[in-house]
């Protein structure tokens, strides 16, 4: 899989997306990751990617030029699955969406600044937009970072043990239950005793019991009930 990120603020994707699971997967080649300024598309003299907007609304909005040169020139190097824009003001991202988005090619990622961007850009190049939750950032690096990470996470090979992946919280529309480690007892404070009884069968279908429980109690709406008849 390979991913373009677009920024204005190419620094603060740096470090996010140079360690852990992210680090090895581009180490074993399973990903590639390149962050592009768009600064470096901008015609003007001092690199300006941003201006005020047709109205007199205050704060400041990201260019359709330097935007639209950096896409025109990704995309006439290869054909991308989907050009995603990252909106406070559009569909939430979640497992689901993570488990899409790890099966495509090539993904470009477009990190919104300012008040965001011209609106053409949005009407024209992005095939897809995606928020993080109901509020508003400074810029969409962030949302970028957590989005590259959940989907690289499932890449087959991106983890050691890729079975992991499929007990994760919010796949099959559950929490994960609860998980303890060694001493047994520690501070008088004891691990479930189905989980020492070495019986695989039984401690599945505690596990199974465990995140229905959570996710009736804590995400309700993930099972499609109803939090108020609680």
């Amino acid at each position: 899989m390979r991913i373009d990120i677009l920024s204005v603020i190419p620094e603060l994707l740096e470090s996010p997306l140079n360690h852990s699971i992210i680090k090895r997967a581009k180490e074993k080649g399973i990903v590639e990751i390149f962050i592009h300024n768009i600064r470096d598309w901008s015609r003007d003299k001092h690199r300006k990617v941003d201006d005020y907007s047709f109205g007199g609304d205050a704060g400041l909005v990201m260019m359709i030029q330097p935007v639209f040169d950096c896409i025109r020139e990704l995309t006439s190097q290869r054909r991308y699955d989907e050009i995603i824009y990252t909106a406070p003001d559009a569909p939430t991202f979640n497992q689901r969406m993570a488990n899409e988005l790890s099966l495509k090619e090539n993904i470009m990622i477009l990190c919104g600044h300012y008040k965001g961007v011209d609106q053409r850009i949005r009407d024209y190049l992005i095939t897809r937009e995606i928020s993080v939750g109901d509020y508003v950032l400074t810029g969409g690096e962030l949302p970028a970072c957590i989005m590259t990470d959940a989907i690289v996470r499932l890449i087959p090979g991106a983890m050691n043990d890729e079975s992991s992946a499929l007990s994760d919280s919010f796949q099959d529309n559950l929490l994960a239950p609860p998980v303890y480690t060694r001493p047994a007892d520690f501070n008088g404070w004891k691990v479930p005793e189905v989980l020492l009884s070495g019986n695989h069968a039984l401690i599945d279908e505690w596990q199974e019991e465990q995140a229905y429980e959570r996710t009736r109690l804590l995400r309700p709406d993930l099972l499609g009930e109803d939090e108020s008849s609680e």
